[in-house]
């Protein structure tokens, strides 16, 4: 089967941050690899935005720079990076300061019959500044468009403050609150999954699911974000989004369509219904870590109050939670996530266990008939397998395998699977709002995650300690072990 790419309506780009880690390794990259696949019109136009001056040739040379670390080679040979390039201009503004502004709006006011896309690839403190000066310089007007990187604020009260200045000059249906882990396609083949399908759609309830794991494991530590991370955590800056926003997809009830109203109204209905965990439970309930030193890809790596030249940080790089959904569709089905740094591979997935089989016909020399799990791979090679109890071929009687159905989207496709950031960002030009965040949602995923964050401040015992290159605390293990069940590492 081949991937179709469909090409979008000219639009106006304006990239701030533009000479940032991320523009640099992502967004650029992204948006060149659209180019390369035939999705962008000839009348596309990308602004870098950035504070300090630099001629337009500077710009285009860091560009082709980071295109050719990121991006392969066999598809930077041709003419299409010059083509790309062509597309792209800069303007120096000071995003906290008005130096530059009228500049930016003279250059944007030559494409204003295009959609018109401003990304913020800044620092969060410079989303209201930049926002209010794109309201003041006449750039807010219209059908454009603003997009905001995480993190939404720290707690509830940073997010509605920020969310309250945005608003003031987009209205809610025009921004775009970015989670990349929605973007991925096997995220997107979730739904596809459960609603077009009528395999599963009948068994996605407590009924026939056992529990259901969520796993974001990265092997790189903090890397240049320390004195972020350090800030924030483990659970401000991968659970209160990215997990939670897989929860919902796995949780939610089928929406009456596919509109990005119908799906953002399901997914709030899911954060609103996660039972509390405060100081009551959360010793219970969740398990914070921090990696210590040890050895990650065969590499010795320092510990995390070394790497970050802290030796009194108790901020979390590991957190393991059980979280229950208190609804009719998923009482007593107990969700456990985890995330966190320095552990044994790069790997995301989520495992939804099914029950046992309520009696087996089968005796001992057959084997055990293991429990049949979906397994969603997110990352790093995106697929799904469906692990299913079968006969082992050949003579000498019944004997049960445990058996995956395989589906990589790489091999099943013949075309590489586009990064999150391509299909979103092609989503913003066109104006659906599916796979991102509203306003209310932050909120709400903000009002269950503060609680949890209060209850460990009140604990005042440090994050349980476990060695780099490992699955984290053995508290961890414990989790959800005493429920009589195991971390799933998507094997037998």
């Amino acid at each position: 089967m081949k991937s179709r790419a469909i090409p979008v309506a000219p639009f106006v780009l304006t990239v701030f941050g533009a000479t940032g880690d991320l523009a640099r390794r992502k967004l650029l990259p992204a948006l060149f690899r659209r180019d390369f696949a035939g999705q962008l019109p000839d009348a596309a136009t990308i602004f870098g935005v950035a504070r300090g001056p630099m001629p337009r040739d500077e710009f285009l040379a860091m560009v082709r720079s980071a295109i050719l670390e990121h991006v392969p080679e066999s598809k930077t040979t041709g003419p299409e990076l010059d083509r790309f390039l062509a597309r792209l201009d800069y303007v120096a503004a000071d995003a906290e300061g008005e130096n530059g502004w009228t500049d930016l709006a003279a250059a944007l006011s030559k494409y204003a019959e295009r959609i018109q896309v401003h990304y913020l690839a800044t620092a969060p403190h410079l989303f209201g500044p930049i926002c209010e000066r794109l309201g003041r310089y006449g750039l807010a007007k219209g059908d454009s468009r603003i997009v905001i990187e995480k993190p939404i604020g720290k707690d509830v009260e940073s997010a509605v403050r920020l969310n309250q200045t945005v608003g003031k000059i987009f209205p809610e249906e025009r921004v775009y609150r970015i989670d990349h882990y929605l973007g991925k396609e096997t995220v997107q083949n979730l739904m596809a999954l459960r609603f077009a399908n009528a395999l599963f759609e009948p068994l996605w309830n407590a009924a026939h699911i056992d529990h259901v794991q969520i796993t974001v494991a990265e092997s790189i530590g903090v890397e240049e974000r320390g004195a972020y991370y350090d800030e924030s955590g483990a659970l401000r800056d991968m659970v209160q989004n990215h997990l939670l926003q897989l929860l919902c997809l796995v949780a939610m009830e089928p929406p009456y369509s596919l509109e990005a109203a119908a799906v953002r109204d399901e997914k709030l209905k899911v954060l609103k219904s996660l039972e509390r965990i405060d100081e009551t439970n959360a010793a219970v309930l969740t398990v914070p870590g921090q990696y210590r030193a040890g050895a990650c890809n065969g590499i010795a790596v320092p510990g995390y109050t070394d790497e970050i030249a802290n030796r009194q940080s108790t901020t979390e790089t590991f957190v393991a939670l059980k979280v229950a959904v208190a609804n009719w569709r998923w009482t007593g089905v107990p969700f456990y996530l985890r995330t966190g740094k320095r552990l044994q591979q790069r790997s995301s997935e989520i495992v939804v266990t099914f029950r046992k089989v309520p009696h087996s016909i089968f005796n001992s020399e057959s084997g055990k008939a293991l429990q049949t799990r979906l397994v969603i791979r997110l990352q790093p090679d995106e697929g799904i397998k469906l692990w299913l109890m079968i006969k082992e071929p050949g003579p000498g009687g019944m004997r049960l395998q445990y058996t995956p159905l395989d589906m990589s989207f790489a091999e099943a496709f013949d075309v590489s699977v586009p990064d999150a950031y391509e299909r979103l960002l092609m989503d913003v030009v066109r104006g659906n709002a599916t796979l991102f965040m509203r306003r209310d949602e932050v909120e709400a995923a903000w009002c269950w995650i503060d609680p949890i964050r209060q209850a460990w401040s009140q604990m005042n015992e440090p994050p349980r300690p476990y060695v780099a290159g490992s699955w984290g605390p053995s508290a961890a293990v414990a989790l959800i072990e005493r429920d009589g069940r195991t971390w799933a590492e998507d094997g037998p």
